[in-house]
C-alpha cells in the first residue's frame, strides 16, 4: 500500500530534519577541531618564542645538557635494546601496526566508526603539528657523535616519537572510557581502565626519556611533545563531545 500524499511529505519533512541534525553535529565538529588546531598550531609558535628566550648562546637550554649526560652515563645493552624497541614502535612503521591493531580491535568491540572518527583526525593532526613545529624551529639534535640507531636527520623540535605516542596513548584511553560491554551495557570496569590508564601514560613517558637516552632529542624537545600531544588530544575529545551532543539533540 502506497503511502498517502500528507504522509509522504511528512516522512520527507522528518527525512529532511534528520539530515539538517546530522549535517549540524557534522560541521560543528569540523569547526570545533579547526579551531583548536589553530589554537594549538599558535602555542606551539609562542613555545618556539619562549624556547628562543630561554635559550643560552650555544644553543642549548640550561636543563638539556645535564639530562643528556645523565641519560648516555645510564646506557647499558638491556635499557639500549628497550630504548630502541621503543623507538621502532614509535616509528612510521611500528607506530602504523599499531594502530591499525587498535583501531580494529575497537571497532570490532564498538561495531561503529567512532574509533576511526577519533584516531583518524587525531593521528594526522599529530603528524601535522610535529612537521609545523619541526620545520618552523628547525632547531639541531644533540650531537651526532653521542646518537645511538636509529639516527635522525629532521629537526629536533619538538620531539615526533613523544608527540604521536602521547596522542595515540590519550585517544587510546579515551576510547576504552566510552567502550561498553555490548551484552550488559556497563561501563568497563574500574579497575581495568586504572591499569589501562596507568600503562598508557607510562608509554609516553618512556618513549619521550627513551629519546633522551638515544641522543635524538633534547628534554625541552620530549617536554614540548608531551604538552602539544596531550592538548591536542584534549582538543579532539572535546570535539567529539560537542559532536555527541548536537547530535543526540
Amino acid at each position: 500500500m502506497h503511502p498517502t500524499p500528507a504522509r509522504a511529505a511528512s516522512l520527507s519533512s522528518s527525512a529532511a530534519g534528520r539530515v539538517a541534525r546530522l549535517w549540524r553535529a557534522h560541521a560543528a565538529f569540523l569547526v570545533t577541531a579547526a579551531v583548536l588546531l589553530a589554537l594549538i598550531l599558535g602555542l606551539t609558535s609562542m613555545a618556539e618564542e619562549v624556547y628562543e628566550i630561554a635559550t643560552e648562546d650555544d644553543g642549548v637550554v640550561g636543563v638539556d645538557r645535564p639530562a643528556l649526560d645523565a641519560a648516555t652515563g645510564m646506557r647499558g645493552p638491556v635499557l639500549t635494546a628497550v630504548a630502541q624497541a621503543l623507538a621502532w614502535t614509535g616509528g612510521t612503521v611500528g607506530a602504523t601496526i599499531l594502530a591499525l591493531a587498535v583501531l580494529a580491535g575497537f571497532t570490532l568491540a564498538r561495531r561503529n566508526a567512532t574509533p576511526a572518527a577519533l584516531l583518524v583526525p587525531g593521528m594526522a593532526g599529530a603528524v601535522l603539528l610535529t612537521a609545523v613545529g619541526k620545520g618552523y624551529v628547525g632547531r639541531i639534535r644533540p650531537p651526532a657523535e653521542l646518537a645511538l640507531p636509529p639516527l635522525q636527520d629532521s629537526p629536533a623540535f619538538p620531539s615526533g616519537h613523544t608527540l604521536n605516542a602521547t596522542v595515540f596513548m590519550a585517544l587510546t584511553v579515551y576510547l576504552v572510557i566510552i567502550t561498553r560491554n555490548r551484552a550488559t551495557g556497563d561501563p568497563v570496569r574500574r579497575r581495568w581502565l586504572a591499569v589501562v590508564a596507568v600503562a598508557a601514560a607510562l608509554y609516553a613517558v618512556v618513549m619521550g626519556l627513551s629519546r633522551v637516552y638515544l641522543g635524538a632529542h633534547w628534554l625541552s624537545d620530549v617536554m614540548a611533545g608531551w604538552a602539544v600531544g596531550l592538548a591536542w588530544a584534549l582538543a579532539v575529545v572535546l570535539a567529539h563531545r560537542v559532536w555527541l551532543t548536537l547530535h543526540r539533540r
